[in-house]
């Protein structure tokens, strides 16, 4: 039994690189028994009207996939090349079956060169044991510019991930997809104009060399000014009931699992 998620978006994922609960750690976020403070690494999904665009295979791809119910992706956009974003690509590998052919993928260069050097396997010209030994991949890349997947145009954002990074976030319709950046350049202030929903990078109260800290993203929500804000890539640092108290009445945390109206 498989879900039709057409016109919805879900957060499949909404933790921080380690996931929340932490290894090792016994803080009341961690060992907290509300659901929404139990966060896999991040990843969404947009059920659109010719199928489901995933953006980024995190290493909880599968468990995410499952508890969802969501039997068949149909293409793959990717952020960044981080390993939060991209170790979960093996489980791909059954989708070429569903969809009789390569799984598209969507992404810069350079996380190409990730994905190839991180998957060799994926990539070779050695002839397989057996159908279904490595994904099939079809490779598309992107830049900044405009293009189409499944019928819909998706806009990348250009972000800014630290001094070093530097990642995409997507808008498609008026719902804009940003994790992983603690700078939004300024040519990229105009793509999210007239937005319905904003999901932004909020990593933790303090701010962090590579990510918005809970205020910093609260200041950018507010002068992005978007009709609904929910924040995504959370540690262990915000309880969601708490934090959710303090935060404007069009703010809130994410958690995994939430849906959203795609327009």
């Amino acid at each position: 039994m498989t879900t039709d998620i057409r016109g919805k978006i879900i957060l499949l994922g909404t933790g921080t690189s380690v996931g929340v609960p932490s290894i090792g750690c016994g803080c009341d976020v961690c060992a907290s028994d509300n659901t929404k403070n139990n966060r896999t690494r991040c990843s969404i999904v947009f059920g659109l009207e010719q199928g489901n665009l995933l953006i980024d295979t995190g290493p909880d791809l599968r468990q995410q996939l499952l508890r969802e119910k969501i039997g068949l992706i149909h293409a793959v956009l990717y952020t960044h090349e981080h390993a939060d974003h991209i170790f979960g690509m093996d489980d791909l590998r059954l989708f070429q079956f569903y969809l009789g052919h390569a799984v598209p993928v969507y992404c810069e260069p350079n996380v190409e060169q990730r994905l190839r050097r991180s998957f060799d396997y994926a990539f070779s010209n050695h002839e397989q044991t057996h159908r279904g030994a490595i994904p099939q991949l079809s490779m598309n890349s992107i830049s900044t510019d405009p293009f189409e997947v499944l019928g819909t145009t998706v806009i990348p954002i250009r972000l800014h991930h630290g001094p070093r990074f530097k990642v995409l976030g997507f808008r498609i319709g008026n719902i804009a997809y940003c994790t992983d950046t603690n700078e939004i350049p300024e040519q990229s202030w105009p793509l999210l104009e007239g937005l319905d929903c904003l999901i932004l990078d909020a990593l933790r109260h303090k701010p962090h060399a590579t990510h918005f800290g809970l205020e910093e993203a609260v200041e950018v929500a507010q002068r992005i000014g978007a009709r609904r804000t929910v924040f995504t890539h959370i540690s262990h640092d915000l309880e969601h009931e708490r934090t959710n108290a303090g935060l404007p009445d069009s703010m809130e945390l994410a958690y995994d699992g939430l849906q959203l109206e795609l327009r």
